[in-house]
């Protein structure tokens, strides 16, 4: 499989809430922070826009993972917009697939 689908994959479980899913996604060095990533979000609507992720380099064991497209989170009166481009999110194959492991 590709690296770049269970980081899409956990952005989409991110917007709908799954918290189940995002930790099945999550290598078991990020499981605990998927959860708080969802609960960052836990007061507001989240809509993904465009998204769409792509390997786009190695760093040892892990694999880098580029995306486009956006987090619209919706606090009542104020909109964040935050554009998944301006970090790399991190992919690394455990337990026979790849995972969701991070990002900076």
């Amino acid at each position: 499989g590709d690296a770049a689908g269970p980081v899409q994959a956990y952005l989409e479980a991110l917007a709908s809430r799954e918290a189940d899913t995002m930790v099945s996604l999550s290598c078991a060095d990020w499981e605990a922070q998927a959860r708080t990533d969802l609960e960052a979000f836990s007061a507001v609507t989240i809509t993904l826009e465009d998204a769409s992720c792509v390997v786009s380099g190695e760093e040892g064991e892990t694999t880098l993972v580029s995306c486009t497209g956006k987090i619209i989170a919706n606090y009542g009166n104020e909109i964040l917009e935050v554009d998944l481009s301006e970090r790399t999110y991190l992919a690394v194959f455990e337990a026979g697939e790849w995972r969701m492991c991070g990002y900076r």
